[in-house]
């Protein structure tokens, strides 16, 4: 017994012992949620033409089992800020959902939330389609709790306002950001959305005591429900080189957020693991 007590003392001084636990999630200053399109992670990780994409996945975290929960695009942002479908099967235009999302849970928190999206012709505004901006990727716009407030409304904005309001310091707590549909990579190659993430992305890096998840709604093939598809964290609050390999979703980033918040669990998002073991 003696000596077994001493062989794991030498291996603990060596660096060998078990298993350190995983650092809990902390409490970020800023969560940004950007939402790419339509990609197996095969696709763009490792892909020569994604050398941000891969620059990011090399030097922060990569989420290596990330799947979208069904198809089509719709139902996955939905799931991602309310933890439900809603029951939504399809990228409908009209249809409107009586949930809360973290808009509500957010807010009864004290804390603030804005949608950046790219085309967006005006705050608040809630038509279907203008240019390359397609409603189904604004998700907060189909909640009547959203849609029926003009205050609310009024933190749907272009994506223009991101720059300004991090050069100003007014970033808010919780940020969806969505590219257009060209720059999602929905219509347009992967090089473009990867030229896009430098732009957009790069700057977010140095806001301290923020995560950036880069993930997308769903892939090209219906594994766990909605495809395995690229996903990762950056920026200042992961720590580098890391990785979680945990089974997670769109509802496991959801249980990150408001775990890491203390907000209450917005559906599926109860039963979902959070994303552990990157946090600086």
């Amino acid at each position: 017994m003696r000596s077994v007590t001493l062989l794991a003392a030498v291996l603990a001084f060596l660096g060998f012992g078990a298993a350190r636990p995983a650092q809990p999630i902390p409490s970020f200053e800023h969560v940004i949620v950007v939402v790419f399109e339509n990609k197996e992670a095969a696709s763009v990780l490792g892909n020569r033409s994604a050398p941000t994409f891969n620059l990011y996945a090399r030097t922060y975290a990569r989420l290596t089992r990330y799947y979208g929960v069904t198809h089509p695009s719709l139902p996955n942002y939905l799931a991602l800020v309310s933890g439900s479908t809603q029951g939504i099967t399809s990228d409908c235009v009209t249809c409107e959902v009586d949930a809360r999302s973290l808009a509500n849970t957010l807010e009864a928190a004290g804390q603030t939330w804005k949608a950046y999206l790219e085309g967006l012709p005006e705050r608040g505004y809630l038509g279907g389609f203008s240019g390359r901006y397609a409603k189904k990727h604004d998700p907060f716009a189909y909640f009547r709790s959203v849609a029926g407030s003009s205050p609310r409304r009024q933190r749907l904005v272009p994506l223009a306002e991101l720059a300004a309001d991090v050069k100003a310091g007014a970033l808010p707590d919780f940020s969806l950001v969505v590219p257009d549909l060209c720059h999602s990579m929905h219509d347009c190659s992967v090089s473009v959305g990867d030229a896009w993430l430098r732009q957009t992305v790069g700057p977010l890096l140095q806001v301290p005591r923020t995560v950036v998840f880069v993930v997308f709604d769903e892939g090209t093939t219906s594994a766990h429900g909605g495809g395995h598809v690229p996903a990762l964290a950056v920026g200042t609050a992961v720590r580098r080189h890391s990785a979680f390999r945990g089974l997670t979703n769109h509802y496991g980033l959801l249980r990150t957020v408001e775990q890491a918040w203390g907000l209450p669990r917005l559906g599926h998002s109860a039963g979902a693991r959070p994303i552990m073991g990157i946090w600086r």
